[in-house]
């Protein structure tokens, strides 16, 4: 199993974390409440890179 780390520090680093989870969210085919709108399969087989199921069929 491998480990992702993602740090975000200060002011800059904050603006600069939204904006990449706002990205892989979006490749990843998911709206801002982790509901799962996308169209690939290749999306859901990637899902688990970033996020995990959660209940209710949302990604956290």
């Amino acid at each position: 199993m491998r480990e992702i780390v993602h740090l975000q520090t200060g002011q800059c680093g904050n603006q600069i974390g939204a904006a990449f989870w706002q990205t892989i969210s979006g490749e990843h085919g998911l709206d801002g409440s982790g509901v799962y709108n996308g169209t690939s399969d290749l999306q859901l087989e990637r899902m688990n890179v970033y996020f995990n199921e959660a209940s209710g069929n949302k990604y956290v």
